[in-house]
């Protein structure tokens, strides 16, 4: 015969499942898609000037990255070997992805797919970008990737009853990643944390805007910038296979070019051979 502690335990226990269900339930009843912004369509950067984090100025020094003096000179000294024909802190030559926050320069083109669960970002040149919406928490392990991992928040700005911001943190990183073409670079330790403000202006359905600011340890203070998306009028994506056709070779640190007839060729003047002591000899 159950006592009454026992009794009271399988009720209580009975209540809590009672209520987890009917949570469960209000949650899913109050699942509705028409409250999500449609960001749909091919989305591109609207400055000029090719592949950087601040859209608002050029390329290079004259993006006036905060960068701890230690970075900034392991970016001079990518400056300098670019200048000689090499790639400096540019990892992406060699088809490595950009990761984040490089890839949301748009400069190639991208689209937002939005779900309740999910926003997708579709990119032409790399694989997609994936921001979770649907209320986890932080696991206690972050396989890191090039991407990071983003868990983003919906908010109704305006109370009418449709969501119109889309707050994004970011972490989880792996490298080496920089921050354009440039070489500005992020920090070997990887513990970049991203955070986004994602919002359709007010003024231009077909404008999209992403408040960034990236916090690293390569930076003396975390920098924010204002990336600008407008909507194109093309209807189809190019496909963008980095490998096609791709005749930049990285063996090491050093960076090769392959010529027209197949044979391995320096890109920088008095360039050293790679070094072959896994090779035999050639023989006369």
């Amino acid at each position: 015969m159950f006592d009454k502690c026992a009794i009271g335990a399988i009720a209580l226990a009975a209540l809590c499942i009672a209520g987890d269900t009917a949570l469960a339930q209000n949650a899913a009843s109050q699942y509705d898609p028409s409250r999500y912004p449609d960001w749909s369509g091919q989305m591109r950067f609207t400055a000029r000037g090719g592949n950087r984090y601040d859209q608002t100025k050029p390329p290079g020094r004259a993006q006036e990255a905060p960068l701890t003096p230690e970075y900034r000179a392991i970016f001079e000294a990518g400056l300098r070997d670019q200048q000689a024909g090499g790639q400096g802190g540019n990892q992406t030559f060699s088809c490595t992805p950009g990761g984040m926050p490089r890839e949301m320069a748009g400069n190639q083109g991208l689209e937002f797919l939005v779900t309740p669960k999910a926003t997708h970002v579709i990119f032409v040149q790399a694989m997609p970008r994936r921001i979770y919406t649907d209320g986890r928490t932080w696991p206690d392990f972050i396989e890191p990737t090039f991407y990071g991992y983003s868990i983003g928040k919906w908010i109704d700005q305006d109370g009418d009853g449709k969501f119109d911001l889309l707050e994004v943190e970011t972490r989880g990183f792996m490298g080496p990643r920089s921050f354009d073409n440039a070489g500005h670079p992020l920090h070997s330790d990887n513990e970049t944390v991203i955070k986004e403000r994602i919002y359709r202006d007010k003024n231009d359905p077909d404008i999209l805007h992403d408040e960034m600011t990236t916090i690293d340890n390569a930076l003396t203070h975390p920098w924010t910038v204002l990336k600008t998306y407008k909507k194109t009028q093309a209807h189809d994506f190019v496909l963008n296979i980095c490998s096609a056709g791709n005749n930049h070779v990285q063996i090491g640190k050093d960076s090769y070019f392959l010529s027209a007839d197949g044979f391995l060729m320096p890109v920088k003047k008095d360039q050293a051979p790679p070094d072959l002591r896994y090779f035999n000899p050639t023989r006369r």
